[in-house]
């Protein structure tokens, strides 16, 4: 289905929580998926009979290549010196080149403000002083403990994953860094009760907290394109499974290959 100039052309199209198909008349409160350029879009959004929400250059989501492209790249490449060297923190680093880029003027202050997924920030803020609260006041250890009893003499690779089941599951219900925080301490103390060597713990847990993939709220860029996307919260888990069980039998089995016990 295409516009009359044919400029446009319809490729989806929805009404509330149903996919339409076929042919329709479009009413309002419609969503249109369509393609095409940029200047075509802009000129039917000032026909009549068409009310925009959003103007189509509020939502341009790329810099033109051109002088703002140049800036940018520069910026990132020099913030991934910053990184790689170690000169400043990373979040010092990230923040310089946030700054500079509305310093050159590739972003204005409006827009970078626009950009903060407030959300995320405040998820991430309140998840790391419960990970230092799980480490000073003893319930790693407690948790440890329980956690051997459990499994018995059954054996690192157990321990590590059950440690990992619990990361896996921990991590689809908050941030998966608030997941390696917490459960890091816990990994920790199991090695040295087992007496053997922390790496491989410590190295499945990066694996498979990284595995947040069935929630919107396991990770941040989960959360931060879930509303722009028009995702649910039941859209993630359809590929994020499969996704989760390799991270699973990598952070189980292989890394230990690697960082034996």
């Amino acid at each position: 289905m295409a516009t009359p100039s044919g400029d446009l052309v319809v490729l989806a199209a929805r009404r509330g929580d149903e996919l339409l198909k076929g042919d329709i008349t479009v009413q309002a409160g419609d969503a249109l998926l369509m393609q095409g350029r940029w200047d075509d879009l802009a000129r039917h959004a000032g026909d009549d009979g068409v009310l925009a929400v959003h103007s189509p250059q509020r939502l341009r989501r790329s810099v033109p290549f051109g002088r703002g492209a140049r800036r940018t790249m520069a910026v990132v490449a020099a913030m991934v010196v910053l990184l790689a060297t170690g000169i400043v923190p990373p979040a010092a680093a990230a923040l310089l080149a946030a700054g500079a880029l509305v310093v050159l003027r590739v972003v204005d202050p409006p827009q970078a403000y626009r950009s903060i997924s407030w959300t995320t920030i405040v998820l991430i803020a309140g998840m790391i002083p419960l990970s230092t609260a799980f480490t000073k006041t003893g319930a790693a250890d407690l948790v440890a403990s329980a956690l051997l009893g459990a499994i018995g003499d059954a054996g690192p690779t157990v321990a590590l994953l059950v440690l990992c089941v619990l990361a896996l599951v921990l991590g689809q219900l908050i941030s998966n860094s608030a997941t390696a925080l917490i459960l890091a301490p816990i990994a920790i103390s199991v090695a040295a009760t087992l007496d053997v060597s922390v790496q491989p713990f410590l190295m499945g847990l990066a694996v498979v907290a990284a595995a947040a993939l069935l929630t919107p709220v396991a990770t941040p860029a989960n959360l931060m394109v879930m509303e722009p996307a028009g995702y649910r919260f039941g859209d993630y888990w359809k590929l994020g499974l499969p996704l989760a069980v390799f991270f699973l039998l990598v952070g189980v089995f292989y890394v230990p290959l690697v960082w034996p016990f």
